[in-house]
């Protein structure tokens, strides 16, 4: 990796990211609201909102409308 600026939702996906793959965050396992998110991590709601869609697009997350996010596990369709 280069010594590049990273945009802030990168750093927190590639953060929530890490505690997926360490287990931290199990399949199955729901992330917490957009609105605690932004007071656990130090973000803007936006930056919470853009790090979650980079982490659907990763495969690792789905969401579910009025229900929340989850970790999938590897391989299942979002």
């Amino acid at each position: 990796m280069s010594d590049l600026p990273q945009y802030e939702y990168v750093k927190l996906a590639d953060r929530i990211a890490a505690e997926i793959a360490s287990g931290t965050l199990p399949a199955g396992a729901a992330l917490p609201g957009e609105r605690a998110m932004t007071e656990i991590y130090s973000v803007s709601i936006g930056t919470v909102r853009r790090a979650v869609r980079e982490l659907r697009e990763r495969g690792l997350v789905a969401t579910l409308p009025a229900k929340g996010t989850f970790v999938i596990a590897p391989g299942t369709p979002s």
